[in-house]
Parts: structure tokens; C-alpha cells; sequence
């Protein structure tokens, strides 16, 4: 009787994997403050994101891990890096089997860690991050990717990525873009995910978690420039602001269950505290209860071959 009337509902398609793939790698690595998540190899990759087309999943993030970085992420523009590289492997491996998806940032491939370029200040500068950004996406999408996301919190960041993508001739490929994406302290054992050389800390163009409305302002913004998704980063701290943004408007919503929300169900249910496999039903539910039709999550793959 539960099961006839149940109100939500995940499926596989509405779930996508991020992935991490490191150069370098001879075997996969695993993520000590993230459980069952590792960098991946290029082939091991490879092999998940057959896997994740095989469970019939969403779709699949791509975040790369470089082994040198410098002041403007150039690894981010190079053909031949490794997320780049990652990104027309996986197409190469799945085709339009499932949706390949490309993390637009340069926080992976910067020595200082930012999502954008600094200025001789030692800030971040917007107008001439975009630049590079608009550079991105078109690489990315040469690449392979379906989809791209813009996940810097740069202002502007959708529409120019967007323009660049039509000048390149590539309008078929969506943007998914991080509408409300918060300074969060969820995000720490994800630094250990990407080898992360952040200075400092993203408060100056990462939402603050104590804003609401501004981040309905951004999310609105973002629309406007054209993305075809908007997410909202982390997910559960922030379910009112998913319920909010489904409330106003009529695009798809898509929420990240970020590695700190990771972690800590899997280090309770290694201690015995919770039950796992409940718990991370629980939590996703949630996320679709408040109004996600799209969830970003370490656990895709495990809740797809469970259903």
C-alpha cells in the first residue's frame, strides 16, 4: 500500500554521477574522506561511465584533476588535458547513450585554487575570468560534452558561455548552471577530491548561507542569460531554497548532494549510528521531495542498481 501511494520517486534518469579523473594515475585513487569514491584513471573512468549508462543514469559530471597548475587554469583550455581528454573518452565510450557532463571552473587547474583569474591585487576578476570561460565551454564542447556547467559563480557567466557556444556553432549543447551555489563548509572533503590549492576562502562571489532572496535574484539572472538547468549547492542545507526555486521557475531544477553531505552518512554508518542504505534513500528523497528533478550524487550508481 506504501509503495502504490508513495508521492515522490527517484529514478536512475533522474540521477547523475561526478566523477573524478586524474592524470597521472596507474590505478585508481581512493578518497580517504569520501568512502567508496575515488580519482579515477582514465581507464577506470571509462569503465563508469559504461556502468552508469548500462544502470540507465542521467548522466555523468566530469571534474579533472591536473598534475600542474598555474596562475590561469590553463589546463582547463588544453585539448589535451586531462579533462578534456576525460570528456572525449567517455563520449568515445557511451556515445549519445547517456548525457556527458563537463564541471566549467578553473578552481581544478589554478595554483591558487580560485574559480577565476586573480587580479594584481590578489582578487578575483570577473570580466576577465568570463573571457576564459566563454574558451572553455567551446573546448568542452569539442571535446565531447553534452552538457556544460558553469559553476565559478562569476557574474555573467551563463550568458557568455552561452554566446561562445552558439559562435562555435555548438547551440545544441545545455548549460546546467550553478544558479545557487553557496560558501559552504560542506564542501571540504571535495578539496581532497581535486587536490585543491585554494588560498584564502570563495566569500567574495560564492553565495552567502545566510541569503535567500539573493540567491532567488541569481538563480533568476541565470534564466534570463539562458541557461536549461539550475542547481542549487549543497542540497540539504539548503532544501528551502530548492523548494523556492521550483516555485518560480519553469525550467528544470537540479540540486548537488555535495561530498561533506556524503561523508558524513558514510562515516555515521561506518560507526553504526544510522542505517546506511535507509539513510541515503532517505536523504535523496528529500532532495526530490522539495522540488529537485535532477540530483547530483556519489551514491547514482548504487541507488540505480538497487532499483
Amino acid at each position: 500500500m506504501r509503495a502504490l501511494v508513495r508521492e515522490t520517486r527517484t529514478e536512475p534518469s533522474q540521477l547523475v554521477l561526478p566523477m573524478f579523473v586524474a592524470e597521472g594515475l596507474t590505478e585508481p585513487k581512493p578518497i580517504a574522506s569520501m568512502p567508496g569514491v575515488v580519482q579515477h584513471t582514465r581507464a577506470s573512468a571509462r569503465e563508469a561511465v559504461r556502468e552508469a549508462a548500462g544502470l540507465g543514469l542521467g548522466g555523468v559530471m566530469l571534474f579533472g584533476v591536473p598534475e600542474h597548475k598555474d596562475a590561469v587554469g590553463s589546463g582547463a583550455l588544453d585539448p589535451d588535458g586531462i579533462l578534456n581528454v576525460a570528456l572525449a573518452d567517455a563520449r568515445d565510450e557511451v556515445g549519445d547513450d547517456l548525457l556527458v557532463m563537463a564541471d566549467l571552473c578553473l578552481d581544478e587547474f589554478t595554483d591558487h585554487g580560485h574559480c577565476g583569474v586573480l587580479d594584481d591585487q590578489g582578487r578575483v576578476d570577473n570580466d576577465a575570468t568570463l573571457e576564459i570561460y566563454g574558451r572553455m565551454g567551446v573546448v568542452q564542447a569539442e571535446s565531447g560534452a553534452h552538457l556544460v556547467g558553469p559553476s565559478g559563480m562569476m557574474d555573467g557567466q551563463v550568458a557568455v558561455v552561452r554566446e561562445a557556444l552558439d559562435d562555435a556553432g555548438h547551440t545544441d549543447v545545455a548549460i546546467l548552471a550553478y544558479a545557487a551555489k553557496y560558501a559552504s563548509a560542506f564542501y571540504g572533503p571535495f578539496r581532497e577530491a581535486v587536490d585543491s590549492s585554494l588560498q584564502g576562502d570563495r566569500k567574495t562571489y560564492q553565495q552567502d548561507p545566510g541569503n535567500a532572496r539573493e540567491a532567488l535574484r541569481e538563480t533568476l539572472l541565470d534564466v534570463a542569460e539562458g541557461a536549461d538547468i539550475v542547481m542549487v549547492k549543497p542540497a540539504l542545507a539548503y532544501l528551502d531554497l530548492v523548494a523556492s526555486i521550483r516555485a518560480a521557475v519553469d525550467l528544470p531544477v537540479a540540486a548537488y548532494t555535495v561530498s561533506g553531505e556524503y561523508a558524513m552518512v558514510e562515516a555515521a554508518a561506518e560507526k553504526g549510528w544510522i542505517d546506511r542504505e535507509r539513510t541515503v534513500s532517505e536523504t535523496i528523497t528529500s532532495i526530490r521531495r522539495a522540488g529537485a528533478d535532477i540530483v547530483l550524487t556519489y551514491w547514482a550508481a548504487e541507488i540505480a542498481r538497487r532499483a
